[in-house]
């Protein structure tokens, strides 16, 4: 730590939202405390960060995994709302002693130097959120296509940009600067996905500072299930369809949300005709890249074609096995209790 904000750390929480991969919890949780240990003598009091699972089974499926990993220091709390955006939201509230609140996922695993690099970067530059890179670990070797399409890799950028968005899978937030701004991740979304894209354009557009942290990395599992082309491209029909659903939730006023449509439906049409020409140049040339970029791009911009009129495509809706739609009105309806 060179320069910036502080030099004595505040206290730091380390969140791991859970649901239903009681078998990674071990594992992670070990590496977790080791880098937690590592960094105690940077915080001002001298404690360890405290780690929390946030278990979203409202049945507790994680406790015994918690219990039987047995490692020091570890919160065990369980929130009943489905949805990822009740889990972190209630990481904020556990956190409310704490200045410092990072992210990683339960299907991630830290690499070296990831909690000390985020903790560097945050007191060097005194942002409100810095965002590390996340690589993919595949599960099995995965099908070329996937390889070509480049459906698993992230863009990354010098330690110190600023970003404008950011994923919360491998995020610290400073929640000082978080509440002063009374921003949180937004419940209705918990089921689409969005919700850390929501509330990182929200705190952005308040003024308060986003950047990335090169050296800050997590690995992210890939299993074999999701390295298919059809779990590749219904993933890019969610994405696109949560950009859509975002930028008219910014919007705001029903005027501005029918122009932000009428745009988002075009730019999601334009994506379905360039992608789909695309994808056939690829397999007349037989150029996998070029179908597999293509075939992405089409399916996100069908995302974003139906995000734009009003429909919900919720990701990670349980129970039922496959996707829901709903209106995307009643997301704008639960948020303001109408």
């Amino acid at each position: 730590m060179t320069s910036g904000a502080t030099t004595d750390l505040p206290s730091v929480v380390i969140a791991i939202p859970t649901f239903h991969r009681p078998e990674r919890l071990a594992p992670l949780l070990a590496e977790v405390r080791r880098q937690a240990e590592a960094v105690r003598h940077l915080v001002a009091d001298g404690t360890s960060p405290q780690i929390l699972v946030v278990d979203n089974d409202a049945e507790g499926s994680a406790r015994d995994a918690v219990t039987q990993a047995d490692v020091p220091g570890v919160q065990y709390v369980v929130e009943p709302i489905p949805g990822i955006a009740a889990a972190r939201n209630r990481a904020i509230d556990e956190g409310c002693d704490h200045r410092l609140l990072a992210f990683i996922d339960d299907d991630e695993m830290p690499c070296e130097r990831w909690l000390s690099s985020l903790i560097a970067t945050w007191s060097d530059t005194g942002a409100a959120a810095v965002s590390g890179y996340v690589i993919p670990d595949y599960e099995q070797t995965p099908d070329p296509w996937i390889v070509a399409g480049g459906f698993f890799v992230r863009a990354h950028e010098p330690t110190g940009t600023l970003r404008t968005v950011a994923p919360a899978n491998n995020l610290m937030l400073d929640l000082q600067q978080l509440r002063a701004v009374g921003l949180r991740f937004e419940d209705p979304f918990g089921l689409a996905g969005g919700e850390d894209t929501l509330l990182t354009r929200r705190m952005s557009a308040a003024g308060l500072r986003i950047v990335w942290c090169e050296e800050s990395v997590v690995a992210d599992l890939v299993p074999a299930a999701r390295a298919r082309r059809s779990w590749v491209l219904k993933r890019a029909l969610s994405h696109g369809n949560t950009s859509s659903l975002v930028e008219r939730e910014l919007a705001g006023n029903p005027r501005k949300r029918r122009a932000v449509s009428a745009r988002l439906v075009a730019g999601g049409s334009a994506r379905v005709g360039a992608g789909s020409a695309k994808a056939l140049a690829g397999t007349v040339v037989r150029s996998q890249q070029l179908q597999a970029r293509g075939l992405r791009l089409a399916f996100r911009g069908a995302g974003m074609t139906v995000g734009a009129l009003g429909v919900v495509v919720e990701e990670y809706a349980r129970g039922t096995g496959r996707r829901r739609r709903t209106p995307a009105a009643l997301l704008s309806s639960a948020r303001s209790g109408r």
